[in-house]
């Protein structure tokens, strides 16, 4: 399998780094190959245009903006698809539980 990417949205890319780390320490006990990163919201359009992104996830902070993002990743995943996207559950985020939220978009990528 390919492997994946999954980019995480918060407004400033600071509380997700730390739920990056985590997540990609579970992808490793579970041998998944995956590109994991966060970045701001607002840089959220320029990574989405230049990268190929398998799924979105959105930290609890910016629920808000879902419907922004929706807009986002119309059409623009693999051959014209809508990239998936969610926003991270808030318990697994407040316990910056990597392994769940990893989980989180491997469902969302696998549909």
């Amino acid at each position: 399998m390919a492997k994946q990417t999954i980019m995480l949205n918060c407004s400033a890319g600071m509380s997700t780094s730390l739920l990056v780390t985590k997540m990609q320490q579970a992808a490793k006990k579970d041998g998944i190959d995956v590109k994991i990163f966060a970045c701001p919201a607002s840089e959220a359009s320029q990574h989405i245009e230049q990268e190929q992104i398998d799924c979105v996830l959105l930290g609890p902070q910016v629920s808000y903006m879902k419907g922004d993002f929706e807009n986002k990743v119309k059409g623009a995943g693999k051959d014209g698809k809508d990239i998936p996207l969610a926003v991270i559950d808030m318990q697994a985020y407040g316990m910056m539980n990597g392994e769940k939220v990893l989980k989180q978009a491997e469902d969302l990528i696998n549909g």
